[in-house]
């Protein structure tokens, strides 16, 4: 069973910088897409960054030039380290991957738990 365990929420005041990590457990083949998506209370959850299994990354425009995503192939981890943060940032930050099982499965959707993030003075 794989599961994503996120980390390094909390809060910082706007113009700081924070970075989250997702880290894969368990047994599996490999993960190939990894994405970061965020929920503000009240509005619907939206997508911030991908980073493919080719290392090509695409950020949405509202953090594009702030923040940067990356990923550990050896430690199984996504990162998105998040500078000049605004209060707009303000999101449970969730984390998404793709595994594969094992090398003739299918692809599997995992969600991590989220983790908060909150910009404020």
């Amino acid at each position: 069973q794989v599961q994503l365990v996120e980390s390094g929420g909390g809060l910082v005041q706007p113009g700081g910088s924070l970075r989250l990590s997702c880290a894969a457990a368990g047994s599996f083949f490999s993960i190939g897409g990894m994405d970061w998506y965020r929920q503000a209370p009240g509005k619907p959850r939206e997508w911030v960054a991908t980073i493919t299994a080719d290392i090509s990354t695409n950020y949405a425009d509202s953090v594009k030039g702030r923040f940067t995503i990356s990923r550990d192939n050896v430690k199984n981890t996504a990162y998105l380290q998040m500078n000049s943060l605004k209060l707009e940032d303000t999101a449970v930050y969730y984390c998404k991957a793709v595994v594969k099982p094992s090398p003739d499965s299918r692809y599997l959707e995992v969600w991590g738990q989220g983790t908060l993030v909150t910009v404020s003075l």
